[in-house]
C-alpha cells in the first residue's frame, strides 16, 4: 500500500480500537462506519452540565486534590500537524473535540474530559490515550487550528452518582462524588501506540474481526444468510 496521511480521531482511541482492529480498519480506511451505538444520551447531558456548571471556575473549588487553576476553555475542535513516526512509511494526524482545557497557576495548562460513571482502572489507559492525543494537537496545530502550549498535565473529572432525590412535585436531583483522576503525561508511549495503529491501517487487506465485535459478527451472518 501506498503511504497515507490518515486522519484519526482521538475519540477512537478507547473502545473502537480496543474492540476491534478491523472496525477501526475499514473505518479510517475505507469510510465503512460501524452503525451509531445506542450509547444512552443522558450520560452526555450529565457532561454538559458539569462543563456549563463548572467553567471560570477555580479548581480548588470544584474537587479535592486538582492542581490549582481556572477552568477556561470547553469543546473546542483542534487539528494536529500530520505525525511522523521512525520506520513508518504513512504519517497521520489527530482532529477532534476535547472537553475542557485548565488553565494553571504555574501559566502552563491541563485537557481534562468528564466522565459519568464509577472509576474503572481498566479504562484509564484508554482514555489516556485520547486525551494524549488533544494535547498533542494543542501543542502541534496545523495551520490555521486552535493551539496551546505548554500542556502540563492530563486528568479526568468523574462524577459517580450515588442516590436519586425527590425534593418536590418535579423537582428532582442526583448525587453522587466528583473525583479527580490524574493521568501522567508520557508522549513516547502515545507516540509507540500511533505506530502500532499505522502499523495496522498499512495493511493491504483489513485484520481479522475480533471474536467479540457484535458488528462483525452480524456483518457475517448476514453475508451467509444473503440478508
Amino acid at each position: 500500500m501506498k503511504s497515507s496521511n490518515w486522519k484519526l480521531s482521538p475519540s477512537d482511541f478507547a473502545f473502537l480500537w480496543e474492540e476491534c482492529k478491523r472496525c477501526f480498519y475499514l473505518k479510517v480506511v475505507k469510510g465503512f462506519y460501524r452503525p451509531r451505538s445506542p450509547f444512552p444520551s443522558i450520560f452526555g447531558k450529565i457532561d454538559q452540565h458539569m462543563k456549563d456548571c463548572f467553567e471560570g471556575k477555580r479548581t480548588e473549588s470544584i474537587v479535592t486534590g486538582m492542581p490549582q487553576g481556572v477552568v477556561t476553555f470547553g469543546e473546542r475542535w483542534v487539528e494536529s500537524k500530520p505525525i511522523s513516526i521512525l520506520g513508518r512509511d504513512s504519517t497521520c494526524f489527530v482532529r477532534g473535540k476535547f472537553d475542557t482545557v485548565v488553565k494553571y497557576d504555574d501559566s502552563t495548562n491541563g485537557v481534562i474530559d468528564f466522565k459519568t460513571s464509577k472509576t474503572n482502572p481498566e479504562h484509564v489507559s484508554l482514555y489516556g490515550r485520547q486525551l494524549h492525543a488533544y494535547a498533542y494537537a494543542l501543542e502541534n496545530a496545523a495551520p490555521g487550528n486552535f493551539s496551546l502550549r505548554p500542556i502540563s498535565r492530563l486528568g479526568l473529572l468523574v462524577f459517580d452518582p450515588s442516590s436519586f432525590k425527590n425534593h418536590s412535585h418535579s423537582d428532582v436531583s442526583l448525587d453522587g462524588g466528583l473525583h479527580w483522576l490524574e493521568i501522567p503525561l508520557d508522549e513516547r508511549s502515545f507516540i509507540r501506540f500511533l505506530s502500532n495503529v499505522l502499523e495496522v491501517l498499512d495493511q493491504p487487506s483489513p485484520p481479522p474481526p475480533s471474536r467479540s465485535c457484535e458488528c462483525c459478527k452480524y456483518r457475517e451472518a448476514s453475508r451467509k444468510t444473503g440478508y
